[in-house]
């Protein structure tokens, strides 16, 4: 087995996502819901080596001495709190609102979706622009959760959000990325930070992510919703960063013949 000098592991791995004001080493960011309990949800963060954890306003029951957020540390953790569920301009605004209200979230990173269909859980392209011109003007760093459209992308960025996030497929799905090529579009048309987000389903799934070469995934049901969601988070760690890494290393063409490994010349028999 080769030996990887350190040095040459911290190089490759000090390319940080930058979103806004904000830099972070890891480049997968994940959810809190859907776990059997939340000691299981506050182990697998951790194997997962996410340093932003998204959080659902509206799931949080603040009634309870004992809630989700008892479960993880500030301190260690960015909390991204999100409109999950919500379905107009209006209510993802008030939602988002009364995130800076409670002061439980030390950040203005926000992550904005505004649901269009309960069925396949799209976005509302209109009423997710509404809605990010909003919350922009009012100080938010806005994160929006879209379609893979480019189109839309741009606008995004020309409203002053500093990152899109395309689906690579439903929420939940697990398919995997199905439009590829609408992923490379938006990466040539905005000049933001572009995070997959929705849909994959395992380790192979975030490793072509990464080779595309978006700047991170955001995922929770392929985690969370694992037989062993603690080995998945651990094999997501490391599929992020090795999907990453190859995308920087440069992979060889695609040819249709063989080609062979050792050069012809100076063969003496």
């Amino acid at each position: 087995m080769a030996i990887i000098p350190n040095n040459h592991l911290t190089t490759n791995f000090e390319d940080k996502l930058k979103i806004g004001k904000y830099s972070f080493k890891s480049r997968l960011i994940v959810g809190t819901g859907k776990y059997p309990d939340f000691i299981t949800m506050q182990k697998a963060i951790e194997l997962s080596g996410a340093e932003i954890i998204t959080v659902a306003i509206r799931r949080i029951d603040f009634e309870q001495k004992e809630n989700m957020l008892s479960f993880i540390d500030q301190d260690k953790y960015t909390l991204l709190p999100n409109t999950a569920g919500c379905f107009t301009a209006e209510d993802a605004i008030s939602t988002i609102r009364l995130s800076r209200e409670l002061a439980i979230f030390k950040t203005d990173l926000v992550k904005l979706e505004v649901i269009g269909d309960p069925k396949t859980l799209y976005p509302d392209n209109e009423e997710l622009l509404k809605a990010a011109k909003v919350l922009v003007n009012e100080g938010f760093t806005v994160m929006p959760y879209i379609i893979d459209d480019p189109i839309v992308a741009k606008k995004l960025e020309d409203i002053g959000c500093p990152v899109v996030m395309p689906l690579a497929s439903p929420i939940g799905s697990g398919l995997g990325i199905r439009n590829p090529y609408n992923l490379k579009i938006i990466k040539e048309t905005v000049s933001i930070p572009v995070i997959v987000d929705a849909g994959v389903g395992t380790a192979s799934d975030a490793a072509k992510t990464m080779e595309l070469g978006v700047d991170g995934i955001l995922m929770n049901t392929a985690i969370a919703g694992a037989t062993d969601p603690l080995n998945m988070a651990l094999a997501m760690n490391y599929a992020v960063k090795a999907g990453r890494l190859a995308f920087l290393s440069g992979r060889i063409p695609m040819k249709l013949y063989a080609s062979a490994s050792s050069q012809m010349e100076g063969i003496v028999f």
